[in-house]
């Protein structure tokens, strides 16, 4: 590749300004946008929601993977942290490291798919930093928001609740890490329900992941044959000789929003889910005082002997 064709063809003066252009209205101008050393952001008197994540490359996306995709794909794993405590995006700030061989055309489309991705959830991209690097590239995206009514916090279940998934589980590694859609609305929705006790979105997977909803002194107890189990998890399963209920509970990088509400209210929380939306809606299991030394998550009936509970282990 011609050098005129890579970064390194550009000094950051030139790159930040197309790369303003290229965000289009999402990027407003300073002091509320790119181009001071801080972007000026009016305070807000509800609580505020800050959250970050980053894209590696080689880690949550492959060389082959469209630069559209992998931006969509970093703006939407920060949305979907702002939806699992009910609240609402505000405003974004990027940094990315990028080596200098990388090119043009892979930068303007990511800022591109970025722009059109904020513009759909009412985000606004308003600073951020460029860095060359010898490595990977990088890319991490902080997120602000605020919470219309309460956040949404985790372990905070209690006994007697029960425990409810949307979506369906599994099956990320075929594709479903890069295609998925916060659930903003869903989210907002249940942050304004009382009998909703605790949420989190599900990023390393159900088996790993449910535990962080529990107050001290309580399970979760989860019955395997109500699991939603996603047709990609059923083809993973075939294809790699695995249970589909593994898929389900390890695979993690579902996006999918876990919550536990008052077991009381069962019926009517169902029935106004059903109202409002069309995402799926299950009941996987329920929350139940115990003794210290039982498992915190476990399964009734149990589990095949050959699945082992573990979900993405960082840094092992």
């Amino acid at each position: 590749m011609k050098r005129r064709h890579k970064v390194s063809s550009r000094d950051e003066t030139v790159l930040i300004v197309q790369i303003r252009r290229w965000l289009g209205r999402v990027s407003p101008p300073p002091p509320t946008g790119i181009g001071d050393d801080c972007a000026v952001v009016r305070a807000s008197a509800k609580h505020q929601l800050l959250t970050v994540d980053p894209v590696v490359a080689g880690v949550h996306f492959l060389p082959e993977t469209p630069a559209a995709t992998v931006a969509a794909k970093l703006l939407k794993r920060n949305l979907s942290d702002i939806a699992a405590m009910g609240g609402v995006p505000r405003q974004a700030v990027i940094a990315l490291a990028i080596p200098t061989d990388q090119p043009n055309a892979w930068l303007e489309a990511f800022f591109r798919s970025l722009g059109r991705c904020a513009r759909r959830n009412g985000v606004n991209i308003v600073g951020g930093d460029c860095s060359e690097t010898s490595g990977p590239l990088v890319a991490t995206l902080t997120l602000l928001g605020d919470s219309p009514t309460r956040p949404l916090l985790r372990n905070q279940a209690r006994a007697g609740d029960l425990l409810y998934v949307t979506g369906s589980l599994g099956g990320s590694i075929l594709g479903r890490h890069l295609r998925f859609a916060p659930r903003l609305k869903e989210g907002q929705w249940l942050a304004r329900r009382r009998e909703v006790h605790s949420a989190m979105d599900l990023s390393d997977g159900l088996g790993k992941d449910a535990v962080a909803l529990l107050r001290p002194g309580t399970r979760v107890v989860i019955d395997p044959r109500t699991l939603p189990i996603s047709p990609a998890a059923r083809r993973h399963a075939r294809e790699t000789s695995r249970d589909p209920i593994d898929c389900a509970l390890n695979d993690g990088e579902d996006y999918e929003l876990l919550f536990a509400a008052a077991g009381r209210k069962h019926a009517r929380l169902a029935q106004a889910w059903r109202r409002r939306f069309t995402t799926r809606l299950t009941c996987i299991g329920r929350v139940e005082s115990h003794r210290s030394r039982d498992p915190a998550v476990c399964f009734s009936p149990p589990l095949p002997p050959d699945i082992e509970v573990r979900g993405h282990v960082h840094f092992r």
